[in-house]
C-alpha cells in the first residue's frame, strides 16, 4: 500500500486476468498516484496472475460471500440466465454471475480512504484520478441502447469508500428469502444505494454505444471504455467485425505495443 486511495479489479478466472492486464497497463499509461488492487478467487492460477504482479499490482485473495445454499442455487448461472436472459448481448461462457457478488469485498480494504472499482473488461484512457474525490456511491448510468437507459446504474465502475460497517449492511442485505438479485451485484447496489451519484456516461462508456448509440461517442471526451457482453479476447466474438476499432484498442492495451494516440482515433460513423 503507497497511497490512501486505491483502484480496485475483480479477476475470477484466466479469461478476466487478462481482462486485468489490460486494464492495468491502461491505468499505468494515465500516470496514476494510486494503488491497483486485484481482488483475485480461487479461480485464477499463479501463472494467470503473473503478468499482474509484474506490472506491479497488489494481488488480494478473496473467498465467496458466505451466502447460503437457497441463495447460490438461485443465482447460479443456469438459472439466474432462465429467470432473467440476456436479450441484447451475449454473455461468454466463462461468466459465472456469483463470481459478481465478490466486488462487494471491496469494502473490506478498510486501509484506503476511497477506492474505485473499475470491472476488469474495461480500460482507462485518460486520468480519472478525480474520480477520488467524489462521494460514495457514484456510478455512471447503464446506457447502451436509448436514453431511457439512464435510470439504470451499471455497476462497472463506482466510487466507494470502504467500511465493516458498510460490509455487514451489505451482507445482511444481501441473503434474504426467496430474493432474486437478477443483474446480481448491479441489481443489489442499486438497491443499497438508491440516492446513488450519477457520473456523466464518459466515465464507462458501454461498447455497444459504438452502434447503437454513435452519437454519444467521443473519443476525446471518453475516460473509460467498457467492454460488456462480448470480450474483446474472445476468438469467436459475434459482434467482432462492428467493434473492429474498440478490439483492436483493447488487444493494443494488452500487450502493450502500438497503444494509438485516442485523441486522434476516428470516432463511428453517426457521431455528433
Amino acid at each position: 500500500m503507497t497511497s490512501p486511495n486505491a483502484y480496485v479489479t475483480l479477476v475470477t478466472n484466466a479469461d478476466y486476468a487478462m481482462g486485468a492486464t489490460a486494464l492495468a497497463r491502461s491505468l499505468k499509461v494515465t500516470r496514476t498516484t494510486a494503488d491497483i488492487v486485484v481482488l483475485h478467487t480461487g479461480g485464477v492460477t499463479d501463472a494467470d496472475l503473473e503478468p499482474l504482479n509484474t506490472l506491479g499490482c497488489r494481488l488480494v485473495p478473496v473467498e465467496h460471500l458466505p451466502l447460503s445454499d437457497a441463495f447460490n442455487e438461485r443465482h447460479a448461472r443456469g438459472k439466474l440466465h432462465a429467470a432473467a436472459p440476456f436479450t441484447k448481448g451475449r454473455k461468454p461462457l466463462f461468466h459465472s454471475p456469483l463470481d459478481n457478488f465478490c466486488k462487494l469485498r471491496l469494502w473490506e480494504l478498510t486501509e484506503y480512504t476511497t477506492c474505485v472499482f473499475i470491472d476488469a473488461d474495461a480500460i482507462v484512457l485518460r486520468n480519472i484520478d478525480r474520480l477520488f474525490a467524489y462521494p460514495e456511491f457514484s456510478a455512471a448510468p447503464n446506457v447502451y441502447e436509448s436514453l431511457a437507459d439512464f435510470h439504470r446504474m451499471n455497476s462497472g465502475v463506482f466510487v466507494a469508500k470502504p467500511s465493516k460497517e458498510t460490509f455487514s449492511a451489505m451482507l445482511e442485505r444481501l441473503d434474504q428469502p426467496e430474493i432474486l438479485w437478477k443483474r446480481t451485484d448491479q441489481t443489489f447496489l442499486q438497491a443499497f444505494f438508491p440516492e446513488w451519484h450519477g457520473l456523466p456516461v464518459y466515465f464507462n462508456m458501454l461498447q455497444y454505444v459504438w452502434f447503437t448509440m454513435p452519437a454519444l461517442w467521443d473519443w476525446n471526451s471518453i475516460s473509460i471504455l467498457h467492454y460488456q457482453y462480448e470480450k474483446p479476447w474472445e476468438t469467436d466474438h459475434p459482434k467482432a467485425e462492428s467493434l473492429r476499432p474498440l478490439i483492436d484498442l483493447w488487444q493494443a492495451f494488452h500487450t502493450g505495443k502500438d497503444v494509438p494516440d485516442i485523441s486522434a482515433m476516428a470516432n463511428p460513423k453517426g457521431a455528433a
